[in-house]
């Protein structure tokens, strides 16, 4: 367990370190796109980890693993919505108005992607039992469904594709508002196969958490949409 555990922080602080060499390189340019880059950054730590605790962890208050699922809970949706939000407000104190989220589209993603590779190593965010077509089995022989590759997959087809929408010009501006109801409409569907806590009835925190990415993700596509028809 302690080389998976180490294996995936690696994996996480390769991630960071990606995102951050590539948001120096478009940073020559303009010296406020790194301060947004950070913004995303610390944004992210801090919405994952508050993502974690309102999805699932207020149902650890009291008990003896308390602190230590305090110090390793964390949420790719809490990131990515409370990561956005970040962006989007110190833009507004810079401001900087050219659209930067499709960027953030492009690497995103893949910064993902190798996180979960984490996650693959570590054994965590495991599917349902399952016993059907792509069945893998964990760390203690139990059957299930492969919900780290799928995610995987995802995000490297997330990538690909807003990579080759940069080339051709397509949407422009809208990457990474496409990107969050995208994953977000995704990962609420794919929670039905993941094995985590129903906090909310028929529904998991994670669930909530998706609607509100697709929400953010909405509204941040149509507030582009009119901005972009606007004559100022």
């Amino acid at each position: 367990m302690l080389r998976a555990v180490t294996a995936y922080s690696i994996l996480l602080l390769a991630a960071i370190a990606l995102s951050g060499w590539y948001w120096h390189r478009l940073a020559r340019r303009d010296h406020r796109l790194f301060l947004l880059y950070l913004a995303a950054l610390f944004g992210a730590l801090a919405g994952a980890k508050l993502g974690w605790f309102l999805a699932e962890g207020w149902m650890e208050i009291g008990a003896s693993s308390f602190w230590l699922a305090l110090a390793t809970g964390k949420t790719i949706l809490g990131g990515l919505l409370v990561g956005y939000l970040a962006v989007e407000m110190l833009k507004r104190v810079l401001g900087y108005r050219a659209p930067t989220g499709d960027w953030f589209a492009t690497v995103v993603p893949l910064g993902i992607a190798l996180g979960r590779v984490g996650c693959l190593r570590q054994g965590c965010c495991a599917g349902v039992p399952w016993t059907g077509f792509c069945a893998l089995p964990d760390r203690f022989g139990v059957a299930r469904w492969p919900s780290v590759p799928v995610e995987i997959a995802f995000n490297l087809l997330a990538a690909a594709t807003f990579f080759g929408m940069r080339r051709r010009g397509l949407l422009a501006g809208q990457h990474f508002h496409l990107y969050l109801i995208a994953y977000g409409a995704f990962r609420f569907f794919h929670e039905w196969l993941r094995d985590t806590p129903r906090a909310f009835g028929p529904l998991t925190g994670y669930q909530l958490l998706a609607l509100a990415c697709v929400a953010a993700g909405a509204v941040g596509f149509a507030a582009r949409a009119r901005a972009e028809k606007s004559p100022a």
